[in-house]
């Protein structure tokens, strides 16, 4: 009992820790004062030595299965193991609010202790609105959703954990989307402390890069590896089955990846500053919103949680968060006007934005698609949106989005030709043509489906793999030309010296890998429903045969497995045995599929069991998904890519020999697109953009004069100030050395020097 009422005095300081934190950090805000940003970065500490604090004692309570506490009797039973007890902390609204508390004071403890450009002035304010934040989750834990709210009398049991969330996703799925909507509150902050401040140029971009590559990544995993999840282990044959919940985590991640390529623009050319705030504002919100369909119980969603009273808890936070960022963009909205505007209509800016577009048009039909049920209901006519909505308007966008991923990499900056794009691409897109239409005629032929968007898909898919893998080649034949090293050393170099380029390319080798997979198990997979009798043999399904050879039962503590005996063969070739299984409890769960897998690289052999009658025979389910393996591939490379790129790279000014410094010297990207890093980086960017042959020789030569024509004024103008510096600084010195010199002697007898008058 000590341990909860530890956690329930914790969780009640909380409240007070983080107003005290509001008014210091409001403070500190206002007048700017060095003793108030001091106590403003110590504050911050406070509410998270809470937070954990509270958090610690809720998992020794679920540890010890302390059945006093409601929480506790709700998501453990006897015989749970541990890594599932500790799981629980997450597993149910109060304890997963809880963690998010924890969570969001860490980002706000660390970030307060930042220092960077400017942060004297912006960190009170992003630490006020983070605090603002954590206020409400704060609020929501003790009024709301208590996690050490008692039982009149101690449960004599526990309620167990779902067994559909007795799976080592467990410990992984939940936690990587929580700390990826988390994260976004970081750069969300940052944004919104820059509006108010005016300063709106590219230093909160470049603060945030990381806290938003690292919160993409975290929901990038938990939406993989999610999907790996669903299909090992809800037993209907797929991994996506856009479910609102499911639909919820997409979103955020939709406008995270149109904010990540934005930013770069802005980076590198002063544009899209708009876009970049719209986009972050949007990617909060939408965590927001996907929290509201998760919690609310307004949606049906087999990962939503059970119905309770946060629904206008969080309704009334999503709309207070949306009506107070949309206001300071409105008010804010001229200073946010780009430095620069489009020079050509074919540039790599340009690129961007369709990308933008493209992605925003994804997030707006799967946001229809979501609300709409709620819609229709209002209405008075319920209507339910299916996958084949969100296919039909999705892929057509995605097979786009998969075709500038391919183009991208060989348009340049500022300015390029059509005429040169379209010899750049020409090669490469017939190449992939003729990959992808075999790829694609060879799945219609083995599994008798044929799809035009499918195969569009995998042309696509081949054409970025190729695009990229010839960006890797030509960026390696380069440095090898120039160093005389190794061509693995070199790739190896490369990498190393320009990670956010190339593991942005690594990310966009892993979407292509996925991609294949996708429109390979989406558009070509074969099912077949069947009863067998023991001993009779399935009809064929793709190939594979499988022959029912009888039914097995083990028991275990509180279940009954009833597992089925299926011989595999292909070709008439015995490939092995396959065990689906049904798990029966005796508490009146409701009973569970276990499903049986044959992976191979190029298709998955799926069986699940799903009705027997008295062991006499079963009625079995048979999937067979082409390709499904390589989204998991797929997902392992683009987890890596986003970690090269998240890998910190010593930068430095590359001002040697061209076209040398724009291969093998990492180059200072400006924040303003004006200073001497900014101009040797464009500089670079165009050596190596001709290099590649992506810009034509009189485009080349054009823009390399007007660079060096610009380095060139930019050189005088640092000489004459460097000039006008030195000479007041040596009659300053001149100055000082007069006033310290020794005094005369008729000054001495005046009085001067400190002699007596």
């Amino acid at each position: 009992m000590l341990t909860g009422t530890i956690g329930e005095w914790a969780l009640r300081l909380l409240l007070p820790a983080i107003a005290s934190s509001i008014c210091v950090h409001a403070a500190a805000a206002k007048t700017g004062s060095p003793g108030w940003r001091r106590r403003s970065r110590q504050v911050a500490w406070l509410p998270f030595a809470l937070a954990a604090v509270a958090s610690a004692a809720l998992i020794c309570l679920l540890v010890r299965e302390d059945w006093a506490y409601a929480y506790v009797a709700e998501y453990t039973g006897s015989g749970l193991p541990l890594i599932y007890r500790i799981a629980a902390f997450w597993g149910g609204n109060a304890g997963s609010l809880l963690f998010w508390v924890l969570m969001l004071t860490l980002y706000a403890a660390v970030v307060a202790q930042a220092h960077h450009e400017d942060s004297e002035r912006m960190l009170p304010l992003v630490s006020l609105i983070l605090a603002l934040m954590t206020a409400f989750y704060a609020l929501v834990v003790n009024v709301v959703a208590n996690p050490f709210a008692r039982l009149p009398h101690p449960a004599e049991a526990g309620n167990g954990l779902n067994p559909l969330l007795q799976h080592p996703g467990m410990t992984v799925h939940p936690v990587n989307v929580y700390l990826g909507y988390i994260g976004f509150s970081v750069p969300f902050a940052y944004a919104m402390a820059g509006l108010w401040l005016r300063r709106t140029d590219s230093v909160w971009l470049t603060v945030t890069r990381r806290w938003t590559l690292v919160s993409w990544l975290f929901l990038s995993i938990g939406i993989v590896y999610g999907a790996h999840w669903s299909y090992e282990e809800l037993g209907w044959g797929g991994y996506w089955a856009w479910d609102p919940v499911e639909n919820a985590s997409l979103l955020p991640w939709l406008t995270a990846t149109a904010f990540l390529h934005s930013a770069i623009v802005q980076e590198r050319r002063g544009m899209l500053k708009a876009w970049n705030i719209v986009l972050i504002t949007l990617t909060y919100l939408l965590t927001l919103l996907g929290t509201f369909l998760t919690r609310s119980g307004v949606l049906w969603s087999i990962h939503a949680f059970a119905n309770g009273p946060l629904g206008i808890w969080f309704a009334a936070f999503v709309g207070v968060a949306t009506a107070a960022s949309a206001a300071l963009i409105a008010v804010r909205w001229r200073t946010l006007r780009a430095d620069r505007s489009f020079e050509a209509v074919v540039s790599k800016e340009t690129g961007f934005m369709l990308n933008n577009v493209l992605f925003l048009g994804s997030t707006f039909a799967v946001l229809w698609g979501t609300v709409y049920p709620l819609v229709s209901e209002w209405a008075g006519q319920p209507m339910v949106v299916g996958p084949p909505f969100y296919n039909k308007v999705n892929l057509p966008l995605a097979v786009c989005i998969l075709l500038l991923m391919g183009i991208g990499p060989m348009v340049a900056w500022r300015r390029s030709s059509a005429p040169a794009v379209g010899r750049t691409v020409l090669y490469p897109m017939l190449i992939s043509t003729g990959f992808g239409l075999a790829l694609s005629g060879w799945l219609e032929h083995q599994y008798h489906h044929q799809s035009a968007l499918g195969t569009a898909g995998l042309v696509a898919a081949v054409f970025v793999l190729w695009t990229v893998g010839q960006e890797f080649v030509q960026a390696v034949r380069a440095r090898v030309r120039l160093t005389g090293e190794s061509w693995p050393l070199s790739l190896v170099r490369l990498v190393s010296r320009h990670r956010r380029r190339y593991g942005g390319y690594i990310v966009h080798l892993g979407v292509a890998v996925m991609a294949i997979g996708i429109a390979g198990s989406g558009v070509f997979h074969v099912d077949l429903e069947q009863q067998l009798r023991v001993g009779q043999t399935s009809a064929p399904v793709a190939g594979y045969q499988a022959t029912f050879a009888g039914m097995g039962v083990e028991q275990g503590p509180g279940t009954r497995r009833l597992y089925a005996n299926l011989v595999i063969r292909r070709d008439g070739q015995v490939l092995g045995l396959l065990r689906p299984a049904a798990t029966f409890y005796s508490d009146g769960q409701q009973p569970t599929t276990d499903v049986a897998l044959y992976s191979r690289p190029l298709r998955d052999l799926y069986v699940v069991m799903i009705g027997t009658s008295q062991g006499e025979s079963a009625v079995f389910d048979f999937h067979v998904n082409p390709l499904v393996q390589w989204i998991w591939w797929g997902g392992y490379l683009f987890i890596a890519g986003t970690i090269v790129s998240l890998w910190p790279e010593r930068r430095q000014l590359a001002q040697a020999t061209w076209p040398a410094a724009a291969v093998l010297a990492p180059v200072t990207t400006a924040v303003d697109g004006s200073d001497a890093a900014d101009l040797y980086a464009q500089w670079a960017e165009l050596e190596y953009d001709h290099l590649a042959g992506k810009v034509p020789p009189d485009m080349y030569r054009r823009q390399r004069d007007e660079l060096i024509m610009r380095i060139r004024a930019m050189d005088a103008a640092s000489i004459d100030l460097r000039t006008s510096l030195e000479s007041e600084v040596e009659a300053a010195v001149q100055e000082v050395r007069s006033r310290a010199a020794p005094p005369e002697a008729g000054d001495a007898a005046l009085g001067w020097g400190g002699g007596r008058s």
